[in-house]
């Protein structure tokens, strides 16, 4: 009896785990419709129109001399009221940026509940953005658990650059990692960036930091593993998982990239 009582436990637990991990994955903030950004600079409102009839929310920061568009894919939580505050790291070095907000983030519509899913929302947004930017011109970043729909984006496409921000090797190996005891048959989000960054054509570039608590940086070292000779790591001293985009080794890079991009 206690044998069956403790697998009635454990299938319940792993049950729940199946169920809901789209609320331990993504912690969305909700934008109400009428939301009234107040940027300083230039931005516009866009409205993704997905196959399945859902509407989706981004902005698009212009740049006062555009050399191209950052196709952005932001992190596991928040909205692009928060996001859109670093564009203007961006938008400075003469790139327009473009934030997504995935399903149930900021204004967008509907809820995520699937990995194709949200790979096909992405690419429905890069679609818009192709038509007002050519490919050569378009670099694709991702940060967090944005990098891995961003590299899925940049192995089917073909932007000028792939740039990730404290990536994992995939979400697979994270829950070996952090959840040993649980089968990973249960993740619906493996999101294995180690495969679909060998399928992309143009070049990586990386940053992580070596104090991530989150996605420890040997994620990043075991990424290199699969790099070809254009594709460059940049281990960050003393960065934590959050604040990349305003560390100054990564702004001096970052300029240096852009120079030669």
């Amino acid at each position: 009896m206690l044998l069956l009582l403790i697998s009635i436990f454990i299938l319940l637990v792993f049950g729940l785990l199946y169920f809901w991990q789209e609320k331990i994955i993504f912690l969305p903030d909700k934008l109400a419709k009428n939301y009234t950004f107040k940027f300083k600079q230039s931005f516009e409102e866009l409205t993704i129109q997905t196959e399945d009839g859902i509407k989706l929310h981004g902005l698009l920061f212009k740049a006062d001399s555009s050399k191209g568009l950052i196709f952005y894919l932001h992190g596991n939580a928040g909205a692009v009221d928060s996001w859109g505050e670093m564009a203007s790291v961006y938008t400075t070095l003469n790139y327009d940026l473009f934030i997504l907000d995935y399903r149930g983030f900021g204004k967008s519509e509907g809820t995520i509940n699937s990995q194709e899913q949200l790979y096909k929302d992405v690419q429905a947004a890069y679609d818009i953005l192709k038509t007002r930017y050519s490919e050569k011109d378009i670099i694709v970043l991702g940060y967090s658990i944005g990098t891995g729909p961003a590299t899925k984006i940049a192995s089917t496409n073909s932007p000028k650059l792939l740039l990730l921000q404290a990536p994992y090797y995939s979400l697979i190996d994270v829950m070996k990692n952090k959840i040993p005891y649980v089968p990973t048959f249960l993740l619906k989000y493996k999101l294995e960036t180690n495969k679909l960054i060998k399928e992309c054509k143009m070049p990586i570039v990386i940053f992580h930091g070596n104090k991530d608590e989150i996605f420890p940086y040997s994620n990043a070292i075991r990424l290199k593993e699969n790099f070809k000779k254009s594709d460059t790591l940049f281990i960050l001293e003393g960065q934590e998982h959050n604040g990349i985009t305003y560390n100054p080794e990564y702004l001096v890079e970052l300029r240096k990239i852009f120079r030669c991009t």
